[in-house]
């Protein structure tokens, strides 16, 4: 039985320059205890989908559940089961790694005691213990990203939402978290994480959901994707351009479809690499053809992309981009939002209908004054 379930969402917000339609019927299943990466072009719905599932935004049309909870008529018992790390670090710059896990246990009434110790416990998890005692303020960027979260897993939920988790990250920073995710999912947690890195989905991902225009287009494995477009590629270098009708013709007798040009680089989709490759350079040897060079290569998920929506993943950021909160809204609705479960502090869905970034403005807080609350609650 899936774990997350969403069925036909739409969410469509109004701006000055007309509607934007976030979602447009929009369904997704998630198994128990997978990775499930949401892969999509800037402003093709991914941040709106989670906002979704994880309560912060009402959808239009549709249904959602999580752990068999209703989202849409249950909020506060669907919260119980989810953890959420942002696009940005939501953490106090001015309080240390530790303090900052030590609050949110605070906010998750855990007790002094218990959020103490589970702060350490996390400290230990991310390999902080050096950093933990240091104001967040001085940590690297790969370091926010893990004490962030670190945050998301304080009351160890059953379903980690992670939006866009390496964004700007080095591609060392990147593959610490890739371990951590990983130690996670072997523990039985499940995750659902948005990128725009092809390589992160293709790492860590059990299944893939490719979303354009609000909906899902394509789903399954990276292999079941890539086979889509073909199992290999065949792929040749001429030294001569004059010989391009020839190697068409030669390539197009051992492959399927069309076959495609970069300059003197010519490619094609085969469906048994090996003896395709075989066929296309005895062509071309019969044809006195000279090659630069000749192989075969897998459909990388780049491809798969670039075949599905018709642009790059890191392609112009679309209009729905209005779904992409600020760094403040994401801090109140995180640790306000999720940790305040118990109160009614948090920003139930109903409130999230119109714009989200004007939740903090509904609950009369700015940054500073969501940091200084939450301070006090600690004290």
């Amino acid at each position: 039985m899936p774990i997350i379930e969403a069925q036909g969402l739409t969410k469509t917000y109004c701006s000055r320059s007309g509607q934007v339609h976030a979602l447009t019927g929009l369904d997704l299943s998630v198994a128990q205890g997978t990775v499930t990466a949401i892969l999509g072009p800037n402003g093709a719905g991914k941040t709106t989908a989670v906002k979704v599932l994880t309560t912060l935004t009402r959808p239009d049309s549709g249904s959602a559940r999580i752990a068999g909870v209703d989202v849409l008529r249950d909020p506060h018992a669907a919260r119980r089961q989810i953890g959420v790390s942002g696009q940005y670090a939501a953490v106090d710059e001015n309080l240390t790694g530790y303090e900052n896990l030590e609050m949110i246990g605070r906010l998750y009434h855990l007790g002094r005691a218990a959020a103490r110790a589970r702060a350490r416990s996390l400290i230990s998890l991310f390999d902080l213990d050096e950093a933990g005692n240091r104001p967040v303020k001085g940590f690297s960027g790969g370091m926010r990203r893990r004490i962030d979260l670190a945050g998301a897993l304080v009351m160890q939920p059953r379903v980690i939402f992670l939006d866009e988790p390496t964004t700007g990250l080095d591609p060392r920073s990147r593959i610490a978290l890739w371990d951590i995710v990983e130690r996670l999912v072997a523990e039985g947690t499940t995750v659902l994480l948005t990128t725009q890195y092809l390589e992160e989905a293709d790492q860590l991902a059990d299944d893939i959901a490719v979303i354009d225009g609000g909906r899902v287009i394509a789903s399954g494995t990276a292999d079941t994707l890539k086979a889509q477009i073909g199992g290999h590629r065949i792929v040749i270098t001429l030294v001569a351009e004059e010989d391009a009708d020839a190697a068409v013709r030669a390539l197009s007798s051992a492959g399927r479809g069309a076959v495609d040009r970069d300059g003197r680089t010519f490619s094609v989709a085969v469906d048994h690499g090996p003896s395709a490759l075989q066929a296309a350079l005895a062509a071309l040897e019969r044809d006195g053809i000279e090659l630069h060079d000749a192989g075969i290569r897998r459909p990388t998920l780049d491809d798969v992309f670039l075949r599905l929506t018709g642009h790059q993943t890191g392609g112009v950021a679309g209009a729905a981009d209005i779904n992409r909160t600020n760094a403040a809204t994401a801090g109140v609705e995180r640790h306000s939002g999720f940790a305040g479960q118990h109160g009614d502090s948090a920003a139930s869905a109903d409130e999230t209908k119109d714009d989200p970034n004007e939740v903090s403005q509904r609950h009369g807080l700015g940054p500073a004054q969501a940091r200084r609350g939450n301070e006090e609650k600690v004290r």
